[in-house]
């Protein structure tokens, strides 16, 4: 890692933790049922097993997604494995103990770690101690972008410059050029609700999204941009083009990523609250197809203390054909002050 590793000891600058799969709502009008961010059939009997007290399969899928360069997939296990760890610490602490080196256990350490910080008022403060956690990870597996992932929402926390912010970009992407954590983390840097502007948003995502593959998770990152001017509530107005054009990638994309999966669920749900947001009803209700029962926190956490509940209406009145004013008053957030004065953090601040 060379002159990477100067960067992270000298810090000195997620997601608010995923709800566990919950609450199974049947729907006839939709045939299907929902279910909370539901794990992948990957994830959920490493969960099994570390409800149990046993980390071996944890262990053993962070180590498969290390193998096989599938970055994407090891940071969404990282983060939910992380958030199962918060609530039922004993099979982790295990895992730590007989692997206190490895990198599975160091990056789910260093998540960990950020996210604990996270949740405090005194998040600044805290996240500034946990910095050792974020270099051994780092130097567990000196190709694995995700502990460089976490090092930048660790800088947005901080309140880190933009200099040292983009010094850790460099480091993350010479890693994984396309790694869409990575790109996301640099996306919420840059809003207007932490340190930047929606302009700053919407070129780096547009950049990046030219430069990524068609298949890659970073072509949706101009849609989160959109997402995020939407519903933050602050800032010079965009184009409707270039909310359109942000929407019209996403559309490709999810075209060409699995229908039903988990991986791309978190996007697609994003997807249909934007396509709701730009009044493009029946696309949105073409998604919901691809979507299945792997609704998300996110977006609809914006929306209600009950996103399941939230998006289970969303979707009926989709189905229903309800009117435009319907559904923009069920996609209607309300405007969060800027990241030094708000009170609630959600999945979609993290």
């Amino acid at each position: 890692m060379g002159g990477d590793m100067a960067l992270l000891p000298a810090f000195i600058r997620a997601p608010r933790a995923p709800r566990p799969a919950s609450r199974p709502a049947a729907d006839p009008a939709a045939g299907f049922e929902a279910v909370l961010d539901a794990p992948d059939d990957r994830l959920s009997p490493a969960l099994v097993a570390a409800g149990g007290g046993g980390f071996g399969p944890a262990a053993a899928l962070l180590e498969a997604t290390r193998r096989t360069d599938s970055w994407d997939d090891r940071d969404r296990y990282v983060r939910r494995l992380a958030a199962f760890a918060r609530s039922r610490p004993e099979w982790f602490e295990a895992w730590r103990a007989a692997e206190p080196a490895g990198p599975g256990a160091r990056v789910v350490e260093a998540q960990l770690a950020v996210d604990r910080a996270w949740a405090s008022p005194a998040r600044a403060e805290l996240l500034r101690e946990v910095s050792p956690q974020i270099t051994a990870a780092a130097r567990a597996d000196g190709l694995d972008p995700v502990p460089w992932r976490i090092a930048l929402d660790h800088a947005r926390g901080s309140r880190a410059g933009h200099r040292y912010f983009e010094e850790l970009w460099e480091a993350a992407v010479r890693r994984a050029p396309h790694h869409y954590g990575c790109h996301e983390a640099a996306l919420r840097y840059l809003a207007a609700l932490w340190h930047g502007s929606h302009a700053e948003c919407f070129d780096f995502a547009d950049r990046a999204a030219q430069d990524a593959p068609p298949d890659s998770l970073v072509q949706a990152l101009p849609a989160r941009a959109a997402l995020g001017y939407l519903t933050d509530g602050c800032g010079p107005d965009v184009p409707a083009g270039r909310l359109h054009l942000a929407a019209d990638r996403a559309l490709a994309l999810s075209a060409l990523v699995p229908a039903e999966a988990a991986g791309p669920a978190e996007i697609r749900n994003a997807l249909v609250f934007l396509l709701i947001r730009l009044g493009r009803r029946e696309e949105a209700v073409n998604q919901l197809a691809l979507i299945g029962p792997y609704a998300t926190s996110a977006p609809w956490d914006r929306c209600s203390d009950d996103p399941l509940g939230h998006f289970l209406r969303v979707r009926d009145a989709l189905l229903a054909g309800a009117s435009p004013a319907a559904l923009a008053a069920l996609t209607a957030t309300p405007p969060r002050p800027r990241s030094g004065h708000r009170d609630r953090v959600g999945a979609a601040d993290r």
